[in-house]
């Protein structure tokens, strides 16, 4: 092992099996988990098939094997290592099932860890208070995670009750309850939790700030921040989006913002994505104003390239009309190395297309293509939008081409400016394959539409189409 000598560790090998003479079982672990951590799976494979030739040694070399290959998260081959023991009929230490329930936990088969807690249960091995309150924590968790809560809970009194302590089993049990959104449930763990420990883990203060906004129980959640704080758990970016986002979901953008000023006041530093998501309240509430500053607050922290909070103020600028200061900021974003989306670009191009500007429209279409933004159903309706207000009825046809092959669908808006635009150059034939598909695709004609549509069917002296499309359609 000093010398690391690879070879001579087959050769020894052989000179357990001729001579039936095996090191201890101390010496057996070490050589094993000194193979496996050093990634000589073959050596460490040849010399765990020696030591099973003797049942005290095998055990403890393949528990130290199992425990290796979990370290390397090779939990597959821990399985097949207990398969081999079994077949060989050695049995399990405690350390051993430890190992084994990781495994199946690791690899989510929760029923096989149930399964090994049993078979362990039910040998009445002696055990240490450590190992049993790791595998008391391996059931909890493997049990929480597929739902299972209230077995877990079982579980972890039966624990309590035979004096074994392991509190970080709180948490798994918090969480378990609180993605089932059990809020009594999870309350009460928490307050027993608090008087015997301190939870650490954010993921728990998360899940049950989720719990309590989808309960909307959203005075709640700011309980939960002081709970971090007096478990000196730092309260992130995450923690206070998610509080934003929950307070925008169930009472709106005014109660949004308002919460984000009270945490802000309070000391708690917002990161890049609870800036993106306030940009975007304070626009929708039309505090332009206040939109910009926050937007400037959260450039001079070092956030310029959240495509989100860019997105906002661009649409924002788009909608009161400022295409310079819209301009200028995706000039900006370029510079940065922040990469338009295709929001960003329907933003610029319903901006554009407002002003009849078309030189621009097909500089961003461009532009779009190299840089490989595929566009969507909202890019194609305010293309051709544009150009069906700028007279260029053929570009419309061309570009509702193209989406259709694509695979987009039509809705409402995409019929009322393709009914027109078919209807105004006269192309009856298209206008019928439009009326067709939309029939086909479950989109309904209003009442302007289905004017529309028979006005033109009875300029071109289509008696029979106009007959049609009032048998087949549904004026809404």
């Amino acid at each position: 092992m000093s010398s690391k000598q690879w070879d001579l560790f087959l050769s020894v090998s052989e000179d357990f099996k001729a001579y039936h003479v095996l090191p201890d079982r101390a010496t057996c672990s070490r050589v094993i988990k000194f193979c496996i951590d050093r990634r000589k799976f073959r050596i460490a494979d040849v010399l765990l098939d020696a030591f099973m030739s003797d049942s005290k040694v095998a055990f403890v070399a393949c528990s130290a094997a199992m425990g290796s290959y979990n370290k390397l998260h090779m939990f597959r081959n821990t399985v097949l290592l207990f398969e081999r023991m079994k077949s060989a009929g050695i049995l399990l230490d405690s350390l051993g099932y430890l190992h084994i329930m990781e495994a199946y936990s690791k690899l989510n088969e929760c029923d096989k860890v149930v399964r090994s807690f049993q078979e362990f249960k039910s040998r009445k091995l002696r055990s240490s208070a450590r190992y049993l309150a790791q595998i008391y924590g391996i059931l909890c968790e493997s049990l929480g995670k597929f739902g299972r809560a209230f077995e877990a809970l079982d579980y972890f009194r039966e624990m309590t009750r035979k004096g074994i302590s392991e509190y970080s089993i709180y948490s798994t049990l918090i969480y378990s309850f609180a993605s089932l959104r059990k809020v009594d449930v999870a309350e009460e763990l928490l307050r027993e939790a608090k008087s015997k420990t301190v939870i650490k883990d954010p993921e728990v203060y998360l899940k049950l700030l989720l719990m309590y906004v989808d309960e909307g129980l959203l005075e709640k959640t700011l309980e939960i921040v002081k709970a971090m704080d007096d478990a000196e758990v730092k309260v992130s970016d995450c923690i206070i989006c998610t509080i934003v986002n929950g307070f925008s979901k169930k009472r709106g953008f005014s109660a949004a913002v308002q919460v984000f000023e009270d945490l802000v006041s309070k000391g708690y530093e917002p990161g890049q994505v609870t800036y993106a998501s306030v940009i975007n309240a304070y626009w929708r509430l039309g505090q332009y104003r206040k939109a910009e500053e926050v937007f400037l607050e959260m450039e001079q922290k070092g956030f310029d390239k959240c495509v989100y909070a860019y997105s906002s103020m661009i649409v924002m600028y788009g909608r009161t009309g400022r295409v310079r200061s819209a301009t200028r900021l995706v000039a900006k974003m370029k510079e940065r190395g922040c990469k338009p989306n295709v929001w960003i670009y329907n933003s610029l191009i319903d901006m554009h297309g407002r002003d009849k500007n078309l030189k621009q429209l097909e500089k961003l279409w461009r532009e779009m293509k190299r840089r490989k933004v595929a566009p969507d159903k909202v890019t194609y309706t305010s293309i051709i939008s544009a150009y069906n207000k700028a007279g260029e009825f053929e570009s419309c046809v061309k570009l509702f081409d193209e989406y259709r092959m694509n695979g987009g669908l039509i809705d409402r808006a995409m019929a009322g400016i393709m009914v027109g635009v078919y209807t105004k150059v006269g192309q009856v034939d298209d206008l019928v394959k439009l009326l067709q598909d939309m029939k086909t695709e479950g989109t309904r004609l209003d009442q302007r539409l289905y004017q529309s549509a028979w006005n033109a069917f009875k300029d071109a002296g289509l008696q029979l189409q106009a007959k049609w499309m009032k048998e087949i359609f549904l004026v809404a």
